[in-house]
C-alpha cells in the first residue's frame, strides 16, 4: 500500500494515500506500492499527523447534532468525512448548521466529490475489501459501488458536465499512482491520463480537480517519494488537458505543493496547500501559475513547526470563500471556512472533530 504520513483527508485520513484530503485527512508524500496488485483502504488513524504546537483559540467543546441528511441545492452544504466509529461522510450547512450523516456501514468512507447539480456524490470506500469508487445521494440512499477496477481508486472529482470523474490510484500493471477517468454513470471506459513510465519508483500523479470548462485538470506530480515519510520529491502543482496532453508544472521550488489544488469557479484561480509536513498553509495562484498568494499557515521568521497546518482546500461555488482543513491536535483536526483573500478565518463547528479534506458544491 502506498505510505504517506502527509495522506491527510481521507486518506490520510483514509488512506495515506487516499489519505489526505479528501480521501485522506491528511496527506504525505505518496510511495507507491511495489505492485499494482489489489489493495485495501488502509485503517490509518489521524495521530501519524504532527501535533502542532499550539492551539488557535477557537472553542472545541459542543458535541454536533447528527440530523437524517437530505438532498441539497447546489452550493448549499459542505460534505467531508469524519473519523471515529468508522469513517463516514458528514455533510453541514456553510453557516455549521445542520450536521447530517451521510453514509453508514463498514469500511472507509472517504474522498468526497459532489456532481454538479448537488444530486450525488462521488467517493472512494474500500467496503468490497478494495478501494473503488462509488456514489451515493445526500440523503444517504442509492449508496452504489461505480467501479470494479481491482487496483485503488480515491480522490475522485466529476467533470464540471457530471459525465467523467477523474481520480488518483493505481490500476492494471502500472504500479504509479496515476490520474486516471471513468464514465460517471457506468464507471465504465477506464483511461489513463498521465504516465510515470520511465520516472523513479515513487513518482506519483495524484489529485486531480476540472477547471470549470472541463478543458482541463489540476493535480498533483511528485518525481520519486520520502521512505522517511515527508513530502515527495519535487512536489508541485501540474496541470493537463482533459485528454491527458499538454502535462506541464504550473509551480517550481524547493518547497512542496500538496494536496490538493482546487479551481476557482470563474477559473481565474487555483488553491493548493504549500509546506513542510506539520507546516503547511493556503495559497492561490493564477491559472497560468503566475502571482502566488499565501492566505495561512507559517511565514518566513515564525516558529517551526506552525501553530497550524492547514491543506485541502476547496472553492465555495460563487469563488467568494474557501473551506480547508486545520490540525489543531491530534484529536481536533476541523474544517475551516476563510474569505477568498483569506480575511475571517473560522471553524465550521464547534465541536472538537478529526475531519477529512472537504468538497462545497
Amino acid at each position: 500500500m502506498f505510505q504517506s504520513k502527509r495522506l491527510r483527508g481521507v486518506v490520510a485520513v483514509a488512506i495515506a494515500t487516499i489519505a489526505a484530503a479528501g480521501c485522506n485527512a491528511g496527506a504525505a508524500p505518496i510511495t507507491p506500492a511495489p505492485s499494482a496488485a489489489a489493495q485495501a483502504i488502509p485503517t490509518a488513524t489521524a495521530t501519524a499527523h504532527p501535533t502542532p504546537t499550539a492551539t488557535p483559540t477557537a472553542a472545541a467543546t459542543a458535541t454536533p447534532v447528527v440530523m437524517p441528511a437530505t438532498s441539497p441545492a447546489p452550493g448549499e452544504r459542505i460534505v467531508y468525512t469524519v473519523i471515529g466509529n468508522g469513517k463516514q461522510l458528514f455533510s453541514q450547512l456553510a453557516d455549521g448548521s445542520d450536521y447530517r450523516q451521510v453514509t453508514t456501514g463498514p469500511g472507509n468512507h472517504v474522498c468526497p466529490a459532489m456532481f454538479p447539480d448537488a444530486q450525488t456524490i462521488a467517493y472512494c470506500a474500500d467496503a468490497g475489501g478494495k478501494g473503488e469508487l462509488w456514489t451515493v445521494k445526500p440523503d444517504g440512499s442509492n449508496d452504489t459501488q461505480l467501479t470494479n477496477l481491482g487496483g485503488t481508486a480515491f480522490f475522485p472529482d466529476v467533470s464540471p458536465d457530471g459525465t467523467k470523474i477523474a481520480f488518483s490510484g493505481n490500476e492494471g500493471s502500472d504500479a504509479s499512482l496515476e490520474i486516471y477517468v471513468v464514465d460517471a454513470k457506468t464507471g465504465s471506459g477506464l483511461k489513463a491520463l498521465t504516465s510515470c513510465a520511465g520516472g523513479k519508483p515513487g513518482c506519483a500523479n495524484i489529485y486531480p480537480s476540472w477547471s470549470p470548462d472541463g478543458k482541463k485538470l489540476v493535480y498533483t506530480h511528485q518525481d520519486d517519494g520520502d521512505p522517511q515519510g515527508g513530502f515527495g520529491e519535487n512536489e508541485q502543482i501540474w496541470v493537463m488537458n482533459a485528454d491527458g496532453t499538454h502535462a506541464h508544472a504550473l509551480t517550481t521550488g524547493s518547497t512542496p505543493k500538496h494536496q490538493r489544488p482546487d479551481w476557482s469557479p470563474d477559473g481565474k484561480l487555483i488553491a493548493y496547500a504549500s509546506g513542510q509536513v506539520g507546516s503547511e498553509g493556503i495559497w492561490v495562484m493564477h491559472a497560468d501559475g503566475s502571482k502566488s498568494t499565501q492566505l495561512t499557515g507559517c511565514k518566513p521568521g515564525d516558529p517551526s513547526p506552525c501553530a497550524t497546518d492547514d491543506w485541502g482546500p476547496t472553492w465555495s461555488p460563487d469563488g467568494s470563500q474557501i473551506a480547508f482543513l486545520r490540525a489543531i491536535s491530534r484529536t481536533d483536526r476541523p474544517i475551516y471556512i476563510m474569505n477568498a483573500d483569506g480575511s475571517g478565518q473560522h471553524r465550521l463547528s464547534p465541536a472538537a472533530i478529526v475531519a477529512g479534506v472537504p468538497t462545497w458544491q
